[in-house]
């Protein structure tokens, strides 16, 4: 193992003194949520969980009520339930037609009786689908589309689709949306001039303009069909080349409506293709990003980011293997407007450390404490006003997870993997702050990483890598603390009941025995005739905390393309926390988390055995008003 010498604990102790500072002062805007109540059957009872909100003072407590076959309610609790937000009902008849909802207790005073949601009649939510013929359901996000404080789902349908790397004509990428009773609301064809893929089609759903309604953004072309059957540009346009690539022709990006699907701005595509040429060619594409044919040049990725610490901004990106540029946008009070473009190769010499830093995916954070979030693109960081704030020089890789991975050191760390690397840092725990490597490993090549808590026996998170001469499972100091390490590295989710969080591969869920170094399977996809998507990225439609308690949600499709199936648990937890979708850091992970190799969601505080339970976040909430 190779170690660096740490950042000097007094200077970052000095930056993040000054962070309620800042964070008292702003609030950021985010989505008014309802309760989120599920009712499940499971073998002990209907197990029932709802959210805590980020608004919420922490010692509310609740009451529990059923309603059988529509008759009157009762309560199922003998006192408020103060210590979780889940409860399992014993005392049900499964037969019955079982309802339930939640009231508030404030000071004493019951308030608020929320709405009725009836139990699961199965052990997940089915949501039917209208996948086109040769199409299956590929990556997903949430957002408020119709401001009911309910969460509904897009997905991506895919149909052949075609790596950078690769010649060939791709279908047409399909957007579609569904509430999670199973309402269809629109589809959004992008056309044949957007190239189907993971490195291509990066969809943003968030409320951009903060009036309590998500919005949908993509990068669109000639030809794309909104939701109400509006096209944008020249219909009749086919700018693909003989190899199926589309190196020439108009490129936008597009403000989607998320009730409607309807197109409410379209503006040209930043950064483009050449900084001075519309149609560039070969050679002149080559000079400036490594090649003309289509690879390097189209790598896209996107997210969301509070660069003003209160409203949200877009985030658009091109290139990641050389030339990197990467803009940010508002979509506010029905204008879209450029606030900042940050280029590898505009001239200025310092940009150019920047230039082949990206990953496959980024991640969005406040890194310096100021309450106002960083891009980190990769092994470099972009502050929030547009400015390189460090480039590590380390190069490209697969997979970075960005937390507060070590409790006991002052911000948040990023630990990242490296392809093919040129140093001896292939697997390394960074500074987010500063990029100053903490411990490293060295390797000829890593495809597959992640850090999250999975041993109560060491403080903070362990991390695991798969590559050329790495074994074994790592604490947050980088030492070896188990010959053996968990058989996946690819995604996790919050399951169980205890504060340590679970493996996620493909549509399957497990356990690492942390006293026997083995995995052990809590869910099969199989037994519920559920697949995975995306080969070797093996990942679900979405995985995130879109309902009930803390814990999250596996949204999959059926091996017959014909549903998604939502599963939530039903392991009781003695742990309350609120909802982690009203933690910023959270919320924006899942917004970027369909972005080409995905990547699991984390909060900015430190997660795991034992942890200190989460201060209530700097947010206000807005509440749609209707039109």
């Amino acid at each position: 193992m190779i170690r660096f010498k740490k950042v000097k604990f007094f200077t970052n102790l000095f930056l993040f003194l000054a962070i309620p500072l800042f964070t008292i002062a702003q609030q950021r805007q985010m989505e008014h949520l309802d309760r989120g109540l599920v009712a499940i059957q499971s073998e002990e009872g209907i197990f029932v969980s709802w959210r805590q909100l980020g608004t919420e003072a922490e010692d509310i407590a609740f009451n529990l009520y059923r309603i059988e076959n529509d008759g009157d309610p009762i309560k199922v609790n003998s006192s408020p339930i103060a210590e979780s937000n889940n409860f399992l009902d014993s005392s049900a008849d499964p037969i019955q037609d079982n309802s339930y909802y939640v009231t508030t207790i404030i000071d004493g005073k019951e308030t608020k009786q929320g709405e009725a949601y009836g139990a699961w009649d199965k052990p997940y939510l089915s949501i039917p689908l209208r996948t086109p013929d040769g199409y299956h359901a590929n990556d997903a996000s949430v957002g408020d589309l119709t401001g009911d404080g309910k969460y509904e789902i897009v997905v991506h349908m895919v149909g052949n689709g075609k790596d950078n790397s690769q010649k060939g004509i791709t279908t047409e990428p399909i957007l579609q949306a569904y509430t999670l009773e199973g309402k269809f609301l629109w589809e959004i064809n992008l056309g044949k001039n957007i190239r189907e893929g993971a490195h291509y089609t990066q969809f943003m759903v968030y409320d951009l303009d903060g009036d309590g309604r998500a919005e949908i953004a993509c990068k669109t072309a000639d030809g794309t069909k909104d939701g109400q059957g509006k096209i944008i540009g020249d219909p009749e346009a086919d700018h693909r080349n003989a190899d199926g690539y589309i190196l020439k022709g108009p490129e936008f990006f597009t403000i989607f409506d998320g009730l409607t699907g309807a197109a409410l701005a379209t503006t040209d595509y930043i950064p483009s293709r050449h900084p001075s040429i519309t149609d560039p060619s070969v050679d002149e594409m080559k000079e400036i990003w490594g090649d003309g044919y289509g690879n390097r040049i189209d790598r896209f990725l996107a997210g969301i980011a509070y660069l003003d610490g209160e409203k949200p901004s877009l985030i658009l990106s091109r290139g990641y293997y050389t030339r990197t540029v990467i803009s940010a946008w508002n979509w506010r009070d029905g204008e879209l407007s450029e606030v900042w473009t940050f280029d590898s190769h505009d001239g200025n010499e310092e940009n150019r450390k920047y230039a082949g830093q990206g990953y496959h995916s980024l991640s969005v954070g406040d890194v310096d404490g100021d309450g106002k979030d960083e891009i980190v693109f990769g092994s470099m960081v972009i502050n929030n006003d547009g400015k390189g704030l460090y480039s590590t020089r380390l190069g490209h890789g697969d997979a970075m997870h960005l937390s507060d991975i070590d409790p006991d050191r002052p911000g948040m760390e990023v630990f990242g993997i490296h392809e093919r690397a040129r140093h001896p840092h292939a697997a390394n725990l960074r500074d987010a702050l500063t990029g100053e490597v903490i411990w490293s490993y060295p390797s000829a090549d890593v495809g597959r990483g992640i850090a999250i808590d999975i041993d109560p026996r060491h403080r903070g998170f362990e991390s695991w890598a798969s590559g050329e001469g790495l074994s074994g499972l790592w604490n947050v100091k980088g030492e070896v603390i188990s010959d053996k390490r968990p058989s996946t590295a690819n995604m996790a989710i919050w399951w169980d009941g205890d504060l340590l969080r679970e493996l996620l591969d493909g549509v399957n869920i497990d356990k690492w025995d942390w006293e026997n170094s083995k995995t052990n399977r809590i869910l099969a996809g199989a037994d519920y005739q559920v697949t995975r998507n995306n080969g070797t990225k093996s990942n679900p439609n979405l995985s995130a905390d879109i309902f009930g308690d803390w814990r999250e949600e596996l949204i999959t499709r059926t091996e017959d393309g014909k549903e998604l199936r939502i599963f939530s648990t039903t392991i009781p937890t003695e742990y309350r926390i609120y909802t982690l979708m009203h933690n910023p850091h959270y919320r924006l992970s899942v917004a970027w988390q369909n972005v080409a190799y995905n990547q699991p969601p984390h909060t900015d505080y430190y997660f795991g055995h034992d942890m200190e339970m989460p201060k209530l976040p700097a947010i206000r909430t807005i509440e749609y008003q209707g039109k």
